[in-house]
């Protein structure tokens, strides 16, 4: 497989990642670290967090929850045990970085390590934290705010809040610059990760800071509790997520084992469909069922005596393409997927202006797949001319052109 050119705005965030790095790492070698234990606490839970990283299903949003919590709490503590901190931004970021290291280190010698972009948005997040936090306290506008009780804790939720969008848009710029689909949908992804486990960390670190204000560093064990038993319930219900995708694919599969379609044909289509739906601009649930229909859009074919040749229903008159399309959503709704899916499944044949966008997609790319088989005799140019051709009954014409984007980029980013 051959390297790709990295994007120039992932490039930008590494360097800016790089760049606070150094620079506090340098500025607190030459102040020395101030409130050692409290800077060594908090560098291990960081560490242990790392140690405890998610690997697998779901793994993808936040895989060290406990590290990304404690790297926030050390950045909003004001206060430990009663007494006023002077630890500062610089020192925040040096333990988070050093915490994360030292954490990570067994994982990458094991090639489990955190990603570049993992980390470079670790550092810009707690760095952004700990600068709208600790100057308010070291300045001491906090007090001269009176800030107290209940509005303390509501001034972190605050600065939490603005820490986990400045999170999402990073991420999401990242996530635009290496697939080029549109921003918008890639940060309501980012922001609605925020209510799962994105909302579990940003209120552990809260009520860390908090618990350290009042109790001191014993308070760090015991609120680690609640964010260790969320991360194992996030896990099994990802686990769940996973093994019903692989029953929906088990599935799909059985037209390809019982030779009614090509090998990897379902696969394929599912795969280039959800390229095409994030280039629409369709994001979250909307791409699960996308793919859901994409993988079961010719499980009708089971119930057919003599297999359509190659599977090519695109090829098939639009009364033979329709039995099959409700025969398939009968099929889809007693296998317990969502309704949406068979609906997207049944109304395959019909004409694209009475369908939602999800089969819409559908319908253009298992035709474009029909079209471009090897034993089709036609090429790629070709399969989308046809499809260009029949935008005005059978495909939608935005579509088609974010179908032929998609593949004049090399295909899909998998």
């Amino acid at each position: 497989m051959t390297g790709r050119r990295t994007p120039l705005a992932v490039v930008l965030v590494h360097g800016a990642a790089a760049l606070v790095t150094v620079a506090c790492l340098g500025w607190t070698g030459w102040t020395g670290v101030r409130e050692g234990g409290t800077a060594l606490a908090f560098g291990a839970l960081v560490a242990a967090g790392e140690l405890a990283r998610r690997t697998g299903p779901g793994s993808e949003r936040e895989p060290a929850p406990l590290g990304a919590a404690g790297a926030l709490a050390y950045a909003l503590l004001g206060q430990n045990g009663g007494q006023p901190t002077a630890h500062g931004v610089p020192q925040v970021v040096a333990v988070v970085v050093a915490g994360a290291l030292a954490g990570a280190a067994p994982l990458i010698a094991q090639g489990r390590g955190p990603s570049p972009d993992h980390m470079a948005r670790r550092v810009l997040t707690v760095a952004f934290s700990a600068v709208c936090f600790q100057p308010l306290c070291d300045s001491g506008r906090i007090d001269a705010w009176t800030v107290r009780g209940p509005f303390y804790a509501v001034v972190l939720l605050l600065l939490l809040g603005l820490t986990g969008l400045c999170d999402a848009v990073i991420a999401a710029a990242m996530t635009r610059a290496r697939t080029r689909y549109p921003y918008g949908p890639l940060l309501r992804d980012e922001l609605r990760a925020l209510l799962g486990i994105g909302s579990a960390v940003c209120a552990t670190g809260v009520v860390m800071a908090l618990g350290v204000a009042v109790a001191g560093l014993w308070a760090l064990p015991v609120f680690c509790v609640p964010l260790l038993l969320t991360q194992l319930s996030l896990r099994r219900h990802a686990l769940i997520r996973a093994t019903y995708a692989q029953t929906i694919t088990s599935l799909a599969r059985a037209t390809e084992v019982a030779g009614y379609t090509p090998h990897g044909h379902a696969r394929r289509v599912a795969v280039l469909s959800r390229a095409v739906g994030r280039e629409l601009g369709l994001s979250g649930p909307a791409l699960t069922v996308l793919e859901y229909a994409a993988l079961m859009h010719d499980i009708g074919q089971l119930s057919l005596v003599d297999p359509v040749p190659d599977g090519a229903t695109a090829l098939l008159p639009t009364a033979e393409q329709r039995r099959i399309a409700l025969l398939g959503g009968a099929v889809v709704r007693r296998t317990g997927a969502p309704a949406e899916v068979a609906v997207v499944v049944e109304c395959q044949a019909d004409p694209y202006r009475e369908q939602p966008l999800s089969a819409r997609i559908v319908r253009a790319v298992n035709a474009y797949e029909d079209l471009a088989g090897e034993d089709a005799g036609a090429g790629p140019l070709s399969a989308l001319e046809r499809l260009r051709l029949g935008t005005g009954h059978d495909y939608q014409p935005e579509v088609v052109e974010s179908l032929a984007r998609v593949l004049s980029r090399g295909g899909v980013v998998l």
